[in-house]
């Protein structure tokens, strides 16, 4: 069995998740690129990787040889591209978190030099190796619902993912990451267009950010919530509470104080010097908390997507088509066939997993998944259809730019003017 060597750019939470994963016969992490010692270190540590091979950038390790069969790059939004084409350069094949990248046009020479080196990448629209979309995906191809004609599809963002990742966090302005429908919801839109097998043809959307604003916030809160707010007790955002107070909530803390297993001191610390303490109408935050999506597909189907923070979060799905239904709840992990010449209910466990599409729970399974087939993809060859390689992901990229720029300019928007 070959053993594939992989080197990490970028160890925060997906770099971590990817690499922890792949601590088995089939991988070796090798090297491990990272600004953050904190992080670097619990890499170097639990890979055993040798000091000459922990870099603070991600610009200093391409100064060196290739020495790894694998790079992931699980850098910030905004540090895709570079990385991505300096190692495609070096003929590295490449686990790429998704966006690929912001722009469109940086997404298309991705795969381009891509293809003119001849290399591989794998880009992580997790939500595809899931057991519940797999599943979703085996009902409609075995046609027991028929043609698919219509989809309705809601991403159910969380109110407080919402607020710890698109507002406080990393993601809360387009400008340092990018756009809401690409950063979050690029696998929603992959998720469409694989589950209907047909090319988008175009999109109608609209959406803004209405709630997390300054006019909301409440009459006398400071900037930040651990100097003392009058409606600390009753704020679903104080985050004192969700930072401080609630100490089993690694990911949040983690996040926040960029270490690893930090204590109250040092969450507090950072309650009181990072956005991730501000008052979760005082950021400096500007993507939208709710979207809508319309697109049509080639084949005459049609979608509608709605993504929102008022939720509990979950991802839900009806796919309605010419023999039958199905209802799918991702967060339940639970699927109902509906189907006509019978006119009774199925009701379909796609696994026996208990997991939901959070980041916490590894998007239902999705992110083990893809390190599975990333070593297919990458050795013996892949054969499935669950492959988001660059050529099919950044083709569905481009449904998202054309939803961000319908809803900026009002209009309805061709994805031929992206090319496709």
């Amino acid at each position: 069995m070959k053993k594939l060597t992989v080197a990490l750019i970028g160890a925060g939470n997906r770099g971590q998740t990817y690499t922890d994963l792949m601590k088995n016969d089939h991988f070796q992490v090798v090297a491990v690129a990272e600004p953050i010692e904190a992080r670097r270190e619990y890499i170097r540590q639990t890979h055993h990787i040798p000091a000459e091979m922990c870099f603070n950038s991600w610009e200093d390790f391409v100064k060196q040889p290739k020495c790894a069969d694998v790079a992931i790059v699980a850098t910030q939004d905004r540090m895709h591209f570079e990385p991505a084409m300096a190692l495609i350069r070096l003929n590295y094949n490449l686990l790429l978190e998704k966006p690929a990248a912001p722009t469109a046009e940086e997404c298309l020479k991705l795969a381009q030099a891509a293809k003119e080196q001849g290399v591989k990448i794998l880009v992580c629209h997790v939500l595809r190796y899931s057991p519940f979309f797999g599943k979703l995906k085996e009902l409609i191809d075995s046609g027991v619902v028929g043609t698919v004609l219509s989809v309705h599809h809601d991403e159910c963002v969380g109110n407080v993912h919402q607020s710890h990742s698109f507002v406080r966090g990393n993601w809360g302005n387009s400008d340092a990451s990018s756009c809401m429908i690409l950063q979050k919801s690029c696998h929603d839109m992959d998720i469409l267009q694989w589950l209907i097998g047909s090319p988008c043809k175009q999109v109608q959307s609209f959406g803004s950010l209405s709630y997390f604003v300054p006019e909301n916030a409440p009459d006398g809160a400071p900037d930040y919530c651990i100097e003392g707010c009058p409606a600390a007790e009753t704020c679903y955002y104080n985050a004192v509470k969700l930072y401080l107070e609630d100490e089993k909530n690694l990911w949040f803390r983690e996040a926040a104080t960029q270490l690893i297993k930090p204590t109250n001191e040092q969450v507090a610390h950072t309650l009181r010097t990072t956005q991730y303490g501000k008052c979760v109408y005082k950021c400096n935050n500007n993507v939208v908390d709710h979207q809508v999506v319309n697109l049509e597909f080639e084949n005459g189907a049609v979608a509608s997507f709605n993504m929102s923070a008022f939720n509990q979060g979950g991802r839900h799905i009806r796919i309605m088509g010419t023999k039958g239904e199905i209802f799918g709840d991702m967060r339940n992990n639970s699927i109902d066939l509906y189907r006509f010449d019978t006119r009774e209910h199925q009701q379909i466990n796609p696994s026996e997993r208990s997991l939901t599409d959070s980041i916490v729970d590894g998007h239902g399974g999705g992110d083990g998944g893809i390190v599975s087939v990333l070593y297919q993809y990458m050795t013996e060859g892949y054969e499935g259809d669950l492959l988001s390689e660059i050529g099919i992901s950044v083709q569905n990229h481009m449904i998202a730019f054309a939803a961000e720029k319908s809803r900026l300019e009002n209009r309805v928007v061709k994805l031929s003017e992206y090319g496709f």
